[in-house]
């Protein structure tokens, strides 16, 4: 038996437990991976509120939360290559991570490098590899200037990182608590809320060329006619609506070599991770309500101990 954070219903906080199940076992290209931690996200909430993924199937109950896993491999299913027992991993979980095991697909996972503690590791399969899709999608030239909505958030941070790493001047939309940790990633802060677009516009008087969307909403409403052009428009915060107002969602990769690639520039110091809070499993209710308060800095990790 093993231990899992679950929802047992489509709901609020008050559908999640703490369970024994039964250890996964391993299929055609998965991983058996025992937990060491797990990555909390805004999707692992609104997955349980009701939210399916485009393309999905409603999953069965109870559900494990959880998107982002790094552990230890302790068995393979039939056809892997490349992985052995004992390899630490990280990766996209299709059982989910808040949980001693869980199972990871070979397709999106990738191998530890052995100076990244898990808990980096962990918060890199769906914030940073985002981020890195949605810049790389931008392509932005070296001085242009980028509005990045959220930017305190998970994927903003990592973002601002990134696009500030390829010469990209940023400007980073985020709450007044979070000023001077937007600026020391490089980015002009601008509060987040009601007249939005006008303190963008002062602080970038010769405009902004793109618009990464992590937030949606009126935020997204808002900051979209600032663009000349709403192609330059990306939005993982409110996608159909980034698509209605000319933009697109993000196009997510999702494969194992954009993890290696953001692996080796968390290894090489060009992205930072931002891990800023941890919880053990017991506690995933409480760092499941940290994020779900959309008031989280950073990132915040699930720990599972060995």
């Amino acid at each position: 038996m093993s231990k899992a954070y679950v929802f047992t219903r489509n709901g609020g906080p008050e559908v999640e437990a703490l369970v024994d199940q039964d250890t996964p076992v391993p299929g055609p290209g998965e991983l058996l991976v025992a937990v060491r931690a797990a990555g909390v996200n805004p999707v692992d909430w609104k997955l349980r509120a009701g939210y399916t993924r485009p393309g999905s199937e409603p999953q069965p109950f109870p559900t494990v939360l959880g998107s982002e896993a790094a552990g230890v491999v302790e068995a393979v299913g039939p056809g892997v290559e490349g992985f052995a027992p004992g390899d630490e991993v990280f990766g996209n979980p299709v059982t989910g991570g808040y949980a001693e095991h869980t199972l990871l697909p070979v397709s999106v996972t990738a191998h530890k490098p052995a100076g990244l503690p898990f808990a980096d590791a962990a918060v890199l399969p769906v914030a940073a590899a985002t981020a890195y899709d949605g810049v790389r999608q931008l392509g932005l030239a070296p001085g242009a200037t980028l509005l990045v909505t959220g930017a305190g958030g998970g994927v903003g941070t990592a973002a601002v990182q990134l696009a500030r790493h390829a010469g990209v001047r940023v400007i980073g939309a985020a709450s007044a608590a979070k000023k001077d940790f937007v600026e020391s990633l490089g980015a002009v802060h601008v509060a987040s809320g009601p007249g939005l677009a006008d303190r963008v516009r002062a602080a970038a008087p010769d405009g902004v060329d793109a618009v990464f969307d992590l937030v949606g909403g009126d935020t997204l409403r808002e900051v979209a006619p600032l663009l000349s052009d709403p192609a330059t428009l990306i939005s993982a915060g409110g996608k159909p609506l980034g698509v209605e107002l000319g933009g697109a969602a993000v196009e997510r990769a999702r494969n194992a070599a954009v993890l290696d690639e953001v692996a080796k520039l968390v290894v090489s110091g060009v992205l930072r991770t931002f891990v800023t809070r941890t919880f053990p499993l017991a506690g995933a209710g409480e760092a499941l309500r940290a994020v779900e308060s959309g008031h989280a800095l950073g990132k915040i990790v699930i720990e599972v101990t060995a």
